[in-house]
């Protein structure tokens, strides 16, 4: 983009203040800004001033799925036709990995942290091991879509590099960087967090495929002729990726998403619930459950609103490019955001002063139109890796991961 371009650009959508410096930039930098204003959705940052209203929840009602005795009772068929599924190559599996290890102490990305105690094993080396298991069982490698962010890409990338992919064909991974929006001060202005350089945020775990198809791994998936992706966080260290079970279970309901869960401990739990919203799968948080909704049972004594979500799902890529046309709801939410003052001096805010624009992957589970609940053993495929010590911490998961005779 040429700088008049630019000029014509901010001019007519009020956002002068994003050209403010640009006399004092290099030609490098120059370019950077001009390629930043060039790719701002104008349609999302309009939301800011009349955001669609999100808040509403229709019929809420309970969901039918697979718990584990049908699970157990059914393995082999759902294993032969997932397995089928990998033989085929027709799945793929997208590693959400955007985030850094703050929380654990560490600058590096989250998935380079060490979780190991007489040995080196980090996160990343984990997961590979787990997905490395399927293909073995399968005899086929599934390829892996790793989501970065603008943050640790290159670390990302690096960090394989140097492990030599932990042993996964090189020709079998692709790394993605998440797509971000600009952060917009209260006041309608988009924020500028250097001289060159405009303040943006990712654009949440629900901007995941469309991240993917703006760095043209679309006509990958389609050249390998993948028809579902299973996407995971980088947060569960024991979480089983491209699951035959899973996979074949998904396939023959007819279902467009698979959702792995565990059935809540508590009524009370602290997970997002899977459940039905005026007849479609939606993702209920815990706190937005109704003291009797919580609690009520069926016939069995089991919580009619038991499915607690573990972001593990399996989409078709069917039913995304349906989704991609519909446009996912943008949440618009207010945020704390350092940024560049009218006088070029850096402003870190004591209070909220922006909002962000970000995408959810609950969101994309609803478009669907209909997602199996399937149930995993807590023990055996739900370790998060959130905190340091404590609930779903280091420690936590070192443990679990003991009970399941890794070595440490």
């Amino acid at each position: 983009m040429e700088l008049a371009q630019a000029e014509k650009i901010v001019k007519e959508h009020g956002q002068e203040q994003l050209l403010r410096f640009f006399g004092e930039l290099s030609p490098k930098e120059g370019e950077a800004l001009l390629s930043q204003i060039a790719a701002i959705d104008w349609e999302t940052i309009s939301l800011w001033e009349h955001p669609q209203d999100l808040s509403g929840k229709g019929k809420i009602s309970p969901i039918d799925g697979l718990k584990l005795p049908e699970i157990s009772a059914r393995r082999e068929e759902f294993a032969a036709c997932g397995r089928e599924i990998v033989r085929g190559r027709k799945v793929g599996a997208v590693l959400l990995a955007g985030g850094q290890g703050t929380r654990l102490g560490s600058d590096a990305p989250k998935g380079a942290y060490n979780i190991g105690v007489t040995r080196p094993l980090y996160i990343f080396e984990q997961l590979i091991r787990n997905l490395l298991a399927v293909c073995k069982e399968c005899g086929a490698f599934v390829p892996l879509y790793i989501m970065t962010s603008e943050k640790n890409d290159a670390d990302t990338r690096a960090f394989f590099r140097a492990h030599d992919y932990f042993g996964y064909p090189a020709s079998e991974i692709a790394f993605f960087m998440q797509s971000s929006a600009p952060c917009v001060g209260l006041d309608g202005k988009i924020l500028l967090e250097g001289k060159g350089r405009i303040a943006t945020s990712p654009n949440g775990n629900g901007g995941w495929y469309a991240s993917l198809l703006a760095a043209g791994l679309g006509s990958d998936l389609s050249a390998r002729g993948i028809e579902w992706l299973n996407v995971f966080s980088v947060d569960n260290v024991l979480q089983r990726i491209a699951d035959p079970v899973f996979l074949g279970a998904t396939a023959l309901s007819g279902c467009n998403c698979g959702a792995k869960v565990v059935c809540k401990t508590d009524p009370h739990e602290r997970v997002g619930v899977l459940c039905l919203e005026d007849g479609k799968p939606n993702i209920i948080e815990y706190y937005e459950l109704t003291e009797e909704m919580a609690n009520a049972r069926d016939e069995k004594g089991d919580l009619l609103y038991s499915y607690g979500v573990i972001l593990n799902y399996l989409f078709r890529v069917s039913t995304l490019e349906e989704i991609k046309r519909a446009r996912i709801p943008v949440h618009v939410v207010k945020k704390k955001v350092p940024f560049l003052g009218e006088d070029g001096v850096p402003v870190k805010p004591a209070q909220e002063n922006a909002y962000k624009f970000e995408t959810l992957i609950l969101d994309m589970v609803r478009l669907t139109g209909s997602c199996l609940p399937f149930e995993v053993e807590r023990e055996r495929e739900f370790a998060p890796v959130k905190n340091a010590t404590g609930t779903d911490s280091v420690e936590s998961a070192r443990e679990l991961l003991l009970k399941n005779g890794i070595l440490l």
